[in-house]
């Protein structure tokens, strides 16, 4: 059987006994051999990230909208703030 091209082969060392002992469960509660749990437990990690980024970038853009009408925070800003109290 030959290499599939485009794959990389990964060894993971010093992997806690506990962890080893919850994938393999995980993996049999769904069917799949350790070495396909492990790839799609990381491949949902990954994408889990690059949605939580794409998230955020979404709310910052709205919260940006939102104060887009409010004066800037300048040095009299935080002076006036300081003198009140508030920071």
């Amino acid at each position: 059987m030959g290499r599939t091209q485009g794959m990389a082969t990964l060894t993971l060392k010093n992997v806690p006994e506990e962890l080893v002992r919850r994938l393999k469960e995980e993996a049999q509660q769904n069917r799949r051999s350790l070495n396909q749990e492990t790839l799609a437990r990381l491949e949902g990690s990954l994408a889990r990230r690059q949605r939580d980024v794409e998230a955020t970038i979404t709310s910052l853009r709205r919260l940006h909208r939102t104060m887009a009408d409010l004066p800037p925070i300048d040095d009299d800003f935080i002076d006036r703030a300081k003198a009140e109290g508030r920071l």
